[in-house]
């Protein structure tokens, strides 16, 4: 199994910047931040943007991989989104991953003024954001309108080409979000039930997790890939609580989920408050012990 930290975009870089070298120095495989503009708890505090703490984490950084939980059509047009991508991607050494979700209800669904979507059309949007971005980074030609994007005469370099483009991270808990994910992604990304923060403890989530795992597997023999081919990514400390709260527990969830075919696990970075509060040195523990960490 490989791991990751998500480390919030709240701090100042110059405490930020500790932060992403410390990941990388304990011999975290990949490392995330949100993309939001303002994000649920602490939309009322200090919060920075994803794609220039991901520029900065590159240039103090050289092997962790570095991804966006999640981008979503809430507030990104694929065509913009594409040329900050592959400009992180190139300063980064090919290191960024870039999560892709529906976008849920919220903040950033609102202070646009988007229209208040239902579940369908979220779903609709989201395909269609989707195939666009990978159009626009693999084609790089590009002249297409829908009912949720237009990009007229776009020509786009760099580009993909024969190339593999950066990876996506599809979150998906739905069966239409698994079949994206089954086309066009590396990761699959889940936190159990989707939009439930009540923090559990894992063993209740993993029967969930378990008919996930054998959705998205089912997607990709539908797509004809190899399900063993599509990692599958577990964000903790939202629907299931409690991982990072011991070493013992930490490496219990590492344990369980393996079994169930995850092969990423992702923490938070412990926090002294909530959301996400815990102990800095659990993760320090872990890492020293599991992945050869300083």
């Amino acid at each position: 199994m490989k791991h990751g930290i998500v480390l919030l975009p709240e701090h100042e870089w110059k405490v930020a910047a500790e932060r992403w070298r410390a990941a990388e120095q304990l011999g975290y495989h990949h490392a995330w931040t949100y993309d939001h503009l303002m994000w649920r708890w602490l939309a009322d505090r200090q919060w920075y943007g994803s794609i220039p703490t991901l520029t900065a984490a590159a240039t103090v950084t050289n092997s962790i991989g570095l991804g966006m939980l999640v981008a979503t059509p809430n507030f990104r047009h694929p065509v913009a989104l594409a040329k900050e991508l592959v400009t992180v991607d190139d300063i980064a050494s090919g290191r960024l991953i870039c999560g892709l979700g529906s976008g849920a209800p919220g903040f950033d669904a609102s202070v646009l003024g988007g229209p208040d979507l239902g579940a369908k059309e979220r779903a609709d949007r989201f395909e269609a954001f989707v195939e666009l971005l990978d159009a626009v980074l693999v084609r790089g030609s590009v002249t297409k309108v829908s009912r949720w994007y237009t990009a007229a005469g776009v020509d786009f370099h760099p580009r993909a080409g024969d190339a593999p483009r950066l990876p996506f991270a599809v979150a998906a808990t739905g069966p239409r979000g698994m079949a994206l994910a089954a086309e066009f992604a590396r990761y699959w990304v889940t936190s159990g039930p989707p939009n439930d923060f009540r923090m559990r403890p894992l063993r209740e989530v993993v029967p969930m997790l378990r008919n996930q795992v054998r959705g998205v597997d089912a997607a990709c023999e539908r797509a004809g890939r190899d399900p063993a081919t599509l990692n599958k990514l577990f964000v903790a400390d939202a629907a299931a609580g409690g991982i990072t709260s011991s070493l013992a527990a930490y490496e219990d969830a590492a344990g369980e989920l393996a079994e169930i075919g995850m092969t990423d696990l992702v923490v938070h970075w412990p926090r002294h408050d909530q959301p996400y509060q815990g102990d800095e040195q659990v993760v320090v523990d872990f890492a020293e012990k599991h992945l050869g960490g300083e």
